[in-house]
């Protein structure tokens, strides 16, 4: 997509002096799958973002002393170019300081050589939780595939010819069987409806969501409440939203557990066992736990920021891992 901008507004933000894009962005497998789109070689992070009117591609870079450019494929009014900024703050956790990130590091030194502590997030929390949804009970690859269709299908398509990721509006009006047929999600198409009309119909506060005044507990237990979200949905949509107290336990945290923790028993033993194990790094759990994990990946797969999108949709298989 990078090579494909036209001329168009150009935008730049100055994130925290410890932000660094390769590898703040390549921290969370949604930065593989679309409208994302990491390009290895030039280092940059494409993708469409949405706009009440139409959408627009940018390519994001880190220029000399770490200040970031966005170049658009059209030009945006003082209006988007807010919303973008915004969107873009979100994704890229650019609200998230050096003081949160050395809290971390404190807790969990492991990290500090690396400077790892941002994980990369969606534009919006309807993406985040759209593809929390779509990634549960599933392989990775079928995530992937996922995601692409809702994008192709039901995307709007930017200047560049790139396709956005469907706003709630958009896809509380999409049949059921357009979701199941083809964007191929399953019995997730009535889930995936319900969700998109709670957003569209405002009925999903996310100020109450990020407000640090309310407990991890209870939005935990709105959480589950919602169509199509479990526990793990639960837990992984609170670590988008900057809560990390809480674990996200799947599969692979259970393979996770086996494997490096040399953990054994049955899985609600072993969930036990992580529970206690992960206890020490209290707000922080769900990071601690998570960079094992990707440290595991990279060493399958080499660091994060070389990975091509086709060839991880493919390589992040129980049997490759």
């Amino acid at each position: 997509m990078g090579s494909s901008i036209k001329s168009g507004t150009v935008l730049h933000l100055d994130p925290p002096a410890d932000f660094d894009l390769p590898r703040d962005v390549c921290s969370y497998g949604y930065f593989v799958l679309m409208p994302n789109y990491w390009d290895v070689k030039r280092q940059t992070l494409s993708r469409v973002l949405e706009f009440p009117d139409k959408p627009s591609a940018c390519v994001i870079d880190q220029r000399g002393e770490g200040r970031l450019r966005v170049r658009f494929d059209r030009s945006l009014d003082r209006t988007e170019q807010t919303h973008a900024r915004a969107q873009i703050a979100r994704m890229l956790c650019l609200d998230l300081g050096t003081a949160e990130i050395r809290a971390f590091h404190r807790v969990d030194k492991r990290w500090i050589k690396s400077g790892r502590g941002r994980l990369f997030r969606s534009p919006t929390l309807f993406e985040d939780v759209i593809k929390t949804v779509t990634s549960c009970n599933v392989t990775w690859p079928s995530t992937v595939n996922m995601n692409r269709r809702l994008c192709e299908v039901c995307g709007r398509k930017s200047a560049s010819g790139a396709f956005s990721f469907p706003s709630a509006k958009k896809l509380a009006r999409t049949r059921l069987g357009t979701l199941r047929g083809r964007c191929r999600v399953g019995y997730r198409d009535q889930r995936i409806i319900d969700l998109a009309k709670l957003f569209a119909r405002g009925q999903i506060d996310e100020a109450w969501l990020c407000d640090r005044g309310v407990g991890d507990n209870d939005v935990f237990k709105f959480l589950v409440g919602l169509p199509g979200i479990g526990p793990y949905g639960a837990g992984n949509i609170m670590q988008l939203l900057g809560r990390y107290s809480r674990l996200a336990i799947d599969t692979e945290t259970i393979r996770h557990a086996k494997s490096t923790l040399g953990m054994s028993g049955t899985d609600a033993q072993i969930t036990k066992a992580l529970h206690k194990h992960y206890d020490r790094f209290g707000e922080h759990k769900f990071r601690s736990y998570w960079f094992e994990i990707w440290q595991h990946y990279e060493s399958k797969a080499g660091p994060s920021h070389t990975w091509e999108r086709e060839l991880v949709s493919k390589a992040f298989t129980a049997a490759n891992l």
